[in-house]
């Protein structure tokens, strides 16, 4: 399977299964589609027939909360049946909505923001105590990145010169509830990681030509960051840079029919899509009143006033 397959497939199973189960995060899964595929299909070293392989380069995702991304990635790729994938988020289901080990092909549970990234570093630098040859992997999302816990993982792996970590932050502009500029404004991320000590390399993380050519390289003695400039809700026009798809799921009706047969606009060869072959047929369409290409986020809904400079009153 190539990677531009595999990434249209995790978007079409994202789709499916947030809609049967309810659950968030959709847009969170679309932005890091690319990334996810070029690491699987081209980069990353394991074996779905036995998940903990010694040899296997060690994946977190440390942005957890979009876990249906790496399953759905596990399972295309044969480490679980394709089918289990339909239990996300249900009751007694392992695939639970944040990444959990015990699904085959996960090296660790994630989810609270800020962590999988000091997982990582140690990773890292037990491979390098242990002479192993092995490299570590870790996606973060931007909003993360507000969290004081990543710097301090980005300063010790820059201490320990870490070149068997690459780092790839997903930088799709959006956390929560707004844009990260508005929410806690910290300047150029790349800036930033570059003045930890770490190689950057910023890129769209939609070019899988130019994902690939940044996880295969190397640089002795500095770990490598990948900022990934991706879009929230990918491929899917009416969910693309609306917050709205940060906790949302599609809806029966003008939502998942048109988020389905927006994919399949876009779908490429040789890939089939196992729910709905051809598309939908007579799709329902937003009607007048559809809450749809709004901005929603909190600077422009609940309080604008947050967001303007206020004069103070001597």
């Amino acid at each position: 399977m190539t990677s531009e397959q595999l990434a249209w497939k995790i978007c079409r199973h994202d789709v499916e299964i947030t809609h049967i189960s309810g659950g968030s995060h959709i847009g969170a899964v679309l932005s890091m589609a690319d990334i996810m595929a070029v690491l699987y299909a081209d980069v990353l070293r394991y074996r779905p027939e036995e998940p903990k392989w010694e040899g296997r380069d060690r994946f977190v995702l440390s942005k957890g909360h979009a876990g249906a991304a790496l399953y759905i990635t596990l399972a295309e790729l044969g480490f679980f049946p394709v089918e289990e994938l339909l239990t996300y988020y249900q009751n007694g289901s392992r695939l639970s909505g944040h990444v959990s080990h015990k699904v085959p092909g996960v090296d660790a549970s994630t989810g609270s923001l800020g962590h999988g990234i000091g997982l990582a570093v140690g990773m890292a630098i037990a491979a390098k105590q242990d002479r192993k040859t092995h490299r570590v992997f870790t996606v973060l999302g931007d909003g993360e990145c507000n969290e004081g816990s990543v710097w301090e993982s980005a300063q010790a792996a820059a201490n320990f010169q870490l070149d068997n970590l690459v780092a790839i932050v997903d930088h799709n502009h959006m956390q929560s509830l707004d844009f990260c500029e508005r929410t806690l404004y910290s300047g150029s991320l790349a800036d930033k990681w570059r003045s930890f000590g770490w190689n950057v390399i910023e890129l769209n993380g939609h070019d899988h030509d130019a994902l690939r050519a940044a996880l295969t390289q190397k640089k002795a003695g500095q770990p490598i960051v990948i900022v990934a400039h991706t879009v929230k809700g990918n491929r899917i026009p009416f969910m693309e840079k609306d917050i709205l798809w940060h906790y949302r799921f599609p809806h029966d009706g003008w939502e998942y029919d048109g988020a389905v047969n927006a994919l399949h606009a876009c779908k490429p060869e040789g890939v089939e899509d196992p729910y709905t072959p051809n598309g939908i047929e007579n799709p329902v369409l937003p009607g007048p009143d559809a809450d749809i290409y709004r901005d929603h986020t909190a600077g422009a809904t609940y309080h604008p006033t947050w967001f303007q400079v206020q004069e103070v009153s001597k």
